[in-house]
């Protein structure tokens, strides 16, 4: 009597479907296969971007333009990219804390421990593991490399860029980190995900300083992110206001979207909000000293702007509070060692006091310590 054996289902030997359920297990959500020989139509958009000058001062992103035109001019013997997400949805609405003016709105992203430093070690354990299985070259990517993973992410069937730019998926909506790995295998392809905003622009409509010069296209000198984050000096005075309390990014463009509907609360415990970023007091904040700020942002992307350009930005929401009371916390920051503090300070100021209270405030407290630049920028 023989007995037969029955070959399992091609699909579980196929390596695309033994690298998806090791990158779930890793803690990704997300795990899809694109070939990167096909042309690249992103180029095109990042040319235009960068010839209009959007970019502002991120320099960085003209300085890598070439090797940004395609995923082949990073490392041309790459042959497939698996690009992975993983979902970082809050558990709250981020936009309710813009109603409370004296409390301060920190990005969802930016609420929990730095994606980057996550993203990357779960991105080399399964880089790891897949060359020991498989074989083949790789490099792992996270958003500080100059490969455009949006687009990426787009062809690899994870979501689409909407009308914001930003990437929007059907499965987790706004909510996706996501990281990659150029490999020189040959990988099965996953199906483009087509772009399904039809014909709604509620994230055009709902951004305070009106970022968007058309669908698809983003004017990064407007955007709050880049305000409060990217640019090194003063904010233009012309976008103060619309800062609101947002003194670390801004996520009304992506919580608007409709297709959040099928959003999940991030299930990895880093990625979730920690109590004290959630609604923190903009008078607490206002305190922080270089040591104090970096010991409440250890291990949090907040921490790379610095102190400084941080409490500027603190200033900025002081200022628009409409609570007079926080005027005694820009008042001693008149003479704080920082000239971009001092500035913010006197704006703050100008808009809480009333005239005569202002001009005595800045005649006894900065005219004779401050210098002319500080003056003429806040």
């Amino acid at each position: 009597m023989t007995t037969s054996t029955s070959e399992p289902p091609e699909d579980l030997i196929r390596p695309e479907s033994q690298i998806r359920e090791a990158a779930l297990k890793l803690g990704f959500d997300l795990c899809r296969f694109t070939p990167i020989a096909a042309p690249w139509p992103a180029s095109q958009r990042l040319a235009e971007f960068v010839d209009a000058e959007r970019h502002g001062e991120m320099g960085w992103i003209a300085e890598t333009q070439a090797r940004r035109a395609h995923p082949q001019a990073m490392w041309a013997q790459a042959r497939s990219a698996i690009v992975l997400g993983m979902n970082y949805g809050p558990d709250h609405d981020p936009l309710a804390i813009l109603s409370e003016p004296t409390k301060a709105a920190i990005s969802v992203y930016a609420q929990g421990d730095d994606y980057h430093e996550l993203i990357k070690s779960r991105l080399k354990a399964l880089a790891r593991w897949l060359q020991a299985r498989f074989g083949g070259e790789l490099k792992v990517f996270v958003d500080t490399a100059p490969l455009l993973e949006k687009p990426l992410a787009e062809q690899a069937g994870l979501g689409w860029q909407g009308k914001h730019t930003n990437l929007v998926s059907r499965e987790f909506g706004s909510w996706l980190f996501l990281g990659s790995i150029l490999t020189t295998l040959d990988l099965a392809a996953d199906a483009a995900d087509p772009t399904s905003c039809g014909t709604c622009h509620a994230c055009l409509d709902v951004c305070p300083t009106r970022a968007f010069p058309a669908p698809y296209q983003l004017d990064a000198r407007r955007c709050i992110s880049y305000l409060t984050i990217e640019l090194k000096g003063p904010i233009p005075r012309e976008f103060r206001e619309a800062l609101g309390n947002r003194i670390y990014g801004c996520d009304d463009c992506l919580a608007v979207c409709p297709w959040n509907k099928f959003a999940a609360v991030a299930r990895e415990q880093k990625l979730r909000a920690r109590e004290a970023l959630r609604a923190p007091s903009l008078a607490e904040l206002s305190r922080l000293d270089d040591m104090t700020f970096r010991a409440l942002f250890a291990k949090s992307p907040v921490k790379r702007i610095g102190r400084d350009r941080f409490v500027r930005n603190v200033l900025y929401a002081i200022g628009n509070s409409g609570e007079p009371g926080l005027a005694v916390e820009a008042e001693r920051l008149l003479s704080d060692p920082s000239p971009l503090v001092r500035g913010a300070a006197i704006w703050a100021l100008s808009r809480l006091l009333d005239a005569a209270r202002f001009a005595r405030s800045k005649s006894d407290r900065i005219a004779a310590e401050m210098d002319s630049d500080v003056l003429a920028e806040w």
